[in-house]
């Protein structure tokens, strides 16, 4: 692999989320910093919504390393779960003693008492739900229900839903109603400024122990163009380019390696395809005719 090449310690574009690679964006640092608000204020409900690829679990990882000893977070990465699995699910994340074939009424009544001990040796409890768009609406609503546990002072569980725009039009149906008028703080993630694109690829790599601008100026204008700013098209565009430079022995990554790496992936802007298949035409062409 490249690592070693161009002196990385490690992958500098992976698309697993690692708090270490968070960049300071300006819509994501106002975020991050109005949900820690809400979570010290104690608030029932906070929603966070972004497009697809734009870092919210990333985003989610850097808000739990972020939260102090005095916190306790439930992270509830696969919301596909029936109420009772939910529950179940909080219930293992919140550390109760529960027999497995409890019945529903007794593990209520088991989070309910161990929220109220947490709460008593002064430990606040925040539940995170990932990818909130694909939890069911029964779900949901058992969700409400368990958010009602409080003391005369404050809720026992805070909740903070993630998920994509679709979320907010899950929360417009009629069902879930309640839930919606109890959402007291809701963040949105936008995508990176073209102007953004190559700090970010600049903080990725330098995160990743190369402080040297591996890329072009050009080359991240083009991948800015191509990804419309989403963080997760920038990753998989700057890791091919990348593989490229390596596999042909350039130290650096020029627009045409970039062009390359764009026309083979999927998601790209059909203007970042059109300016990367130009200058991929106008760079390789010349160079088979000469060959044949």
């Amino acid at each position: 692999m490249y690592t070693n090449y161009f002196g990385f310690k490690e992958l500098p574009f992976s698309l697993t989320p690692d708090s270490a690679y968070f960049y300071r964006e300006r819509s994501h640092e106002d975020s991050l910093r109005i949900l820690l608000i809400a979570i010290e204020h104690g608030e029932g409900f906070v929603k966070l919504i972004g497009e697809v690829g734009t870092g919210k679990t990333l985003l989610c990882r850097r808000l739990l390393a972020q939260l102090e000893k005095s916190y306790l977070a439930a992270y509830i990465p696969n919301p596909m779960l029936e109420p009772e699995e939910l529950k179940w699910a909080i219930a293992t994340e919140l550390g109760c003693d529960v027999e497995k074939g409890i019945n529903a009424s007794d593990l209520t009544n088991a989070i309910q008492q161990r929220l109220l001990d947490l709460a008593r040796s002064g430990t606040r409890v925040v539940t995170l739900v990932d990818e909130a768009q694909a939890m069911p609406l029964r779900t949901l609503e058992g969700l409400r229900l368990l958010s009602n546990l409080e003391t005369e002072k404050r809720k026992l569980l805070q909740v903070i839903l993630v998920g994509q725009p679709e979320l907010d039009v899950l929360l417009n149906r009629k069902e879930l109603r309640q839930l919606k008028q109890r959402i007291t703080f809701s963040e949105r993630l936008s995508s990176l400024r073209l102007g953004d694109v190559h700090r970010y690829i600049e903080h990725r790599t330098t995160a990743a122990g190369q402080p040297l601008d591996v890329f072009s100026h050009s080359a991240a204008l083009l991948i800015g163009v191509a990804s419309g700013g989403i963080a997760r098209l920038i990753n998989i565009v700057c890791h091919k380019a990348l593989l490229l430079a390596y596999s042909r022995g350039d130290m650096s990554v020029k627009i045409w390696h970039v062009a390359k790496a764009v026309l083979d992936t999927e998601g790209c802007t059909a203007k970042g395809r059109g300016v990367a298949h130009l200058i991929a035409r106008n760079t390789f062409a010349p160079a088979m005719r000469a060959s044949v």
